[in-house]
Formats: C-alpha cells, sequence, structure tokens
C-alpha cells in the first residue's frame, strides 16, 4: 500500500520557507525571495522611491565593444539568450549588486545562491548550500527592463546547468514552494510552453502594484521572471514577454 501523502506544512511555516530557502538569484531581484518581494514592494513600498528607480537614467551609456548597449550585452553564449531590450522598453534599475545587466561565472552564481541562505538555520543552510552544489552551475546572466511609459519594471535571470535534469528538479522545486505558500493567485498561461513555464501573480490587496512571477526552463538553462507595476497591471502582456524569452532561447539569432 502506498504510504499516506504527509499533511501540508501550516502557511506560516511554507511562507518562511520561500523567504529563506528559495534560492534567491533563481526567483526575484537576485536577493530576494518573491513572497520578500511582493512584501516589499506591495505592501510597504514608499511609492516615491520606487518612482525614482523606473524614472529614465540621466546617461543611458555609450559604446558597448559587445554591441549595441541600450539592447543589452550580448558578448558571451548566456548573455547572447537574454532577450534583447524589446521595443518601448530600456535597460532598467540594477537588480542588486549585479546592475542591471551582468553575468556571473559558475563559482560566483553558485556562492550568490548560497548567500540566500543566511537567514537559515545552521542545519538548514549547509542542506540549502549541498543543493546548489549538486546543480553543477556554469553560469548566471541577469538583466532588468523598464518600461518607457515608466509603469513597469522586469527583471530576467538565466542560470546555466551542467545536468538537464538538475533544471527540471529545480523549477519543480520552485514551484512545488509558490504553490505551498497558497497566497498567489494564478498567473498568465505562457502560449506554446504550458508544459516548461509557470507563472503566478502577487496576491491581491489595495496596493496601486501588482507582479507576476514565472519560472520555466529550456534544455540547460533556467529562467526566472519577474515584473511588477502600476494598475491597470497588463498580465498577458507580461506572458508575451516571458514568451518571447523563451523563444529566444531557442533560436537567439532569430530575435529582432
Amino acid at each position: 500500500m502506498p504510504e499516506p501523502a504527509p499533511e501540508p506544512a501550516p502557511r506560516s511555516r511554507a511562507r518562511r520557507i520561500v523567504l529563506a530557502a528559495v534560492p534567491v538569484v533563481l526567483v526575484l531581484a537576485a536577493v530576494a525571495g518573491a513572497a520578500t518581494y511582493t512584501k516589499i514592494t506591495v505592501d510597504h513600498a514608499d511609492r516615491t522611491a520606487a518612482t525614482k528607480l523606473w524614472q529614465k537614467p540621466v546617461n543611458s551609456g555609450g559604446k558597448d565593444p559587445a554591441g549595441e548597449v541600450s539592447r543589452g550585452r550580448a558578448s558571451t553564449g548566456l548573455s547572447k539568450l537574454l532577450l534583447p531590450v524589446p521595443k518601448d522598453y530600456r535597460l532598467g534599475p540594477d537588480i542588486g549588486e549585479l546592475g542591471n545587466d551582468s553575468e556571473l561565472s559558475g563559482r560566483a552564481a553558485a556562492a550568490e545562491m548560497k548567500e540566500s541562505g543566511r537567514g537559515l538555520a545552521g542545519k538548514q543552510r549547509r542542506e540549502l548550500a549541498k543543493r546548489i552544489d549538486g546543480l553543477h552551475i556554469q553560469g548566471l546572466a541577469v538583466r532588468s527592463y523598464a518600461a518607457e511609459a515608466n509603469d513597469l519594471v522586469v527583471d530576467t535571470q538565466l542560470v546555466r546547468m551542467k545536468d538537464r535534469k538538475a533544471v527540471r528538479d529545480m523549477y519543480r522545486f520552485q514551484t512545488g514552494l509558490f504553490d505551498a505558500v497558497d497566497i498567489f493567485r494564478d498567473g498568465p498561461k505562457i502560449t506554446g510552453h504550458t508544459k516548461n513555464a509557470k507563472c503566478f501573480r502577487a496576491p491581491r490587496d489595495k496596493s496601486e502594484l501588482d507582479s507576476v512571477y514565472c519560472v520555466a526552463y529550456d534544455g540547460e538553462v533556467l529562467l526566472s521572471f519577474s515584473a511588477s507595476g502600476t494598475e491597470p497591471f497588463d498580465a498577458s502582456g507580461t506572458a508575451l514577454l516571458v514568451m518571447d524569452q523563451l523563444d529566444h532561447i531557442k533560436s537567439p539569432g532569430e530575435y529582432v
């Protein structure tokens, strides 16, 4: 006889798992779990400060030897997989200390991910570090986008792993954590990627901000995507960006 399914963890415990144990660079903003980001941007964000983050920078940058800097760098195999800045967008605010368009080597990426365990107890932190070591991470690339209308900010993060099974396992792990928290609304479906992408929408409240978080994978690449903006929030438009990013991973030379 099959063993009885374990009782689901209490919501407060599940939320703590997401806040502390989700590898930060894989879920959102490179330095925070999705639930943490939601609480900061939706519940406690200073609206003036958020607006300032989204303002167009005075200096948009000069010539980049790797290509046109305004559309994002494409100097490495992994950075080429990041979606070039689409029409009506520009490079967005910095993602923590990683900037708005950067890449880390496998060792540095793994170290950054392990930093997400700072709030865990010693045993849990060691378990998280062991999980990360087992991923055989080859690199991490991040890019943020801001809408020219200053009403939406998007963070995209790609992690390349040596083992495709590890990518699928991490995808299931992350989406399972979102499901376990049981506070997120269903996010938009990603056309053509219903089996390898899943999105979640921030809990409904009285805030003027709304957010969508997506996790997806293709081959050896794991994608984490977040979009936060003012109401009315265009969830379907956000889904199109995720679709474009996934299609770009598959055929990076075809995006215009």
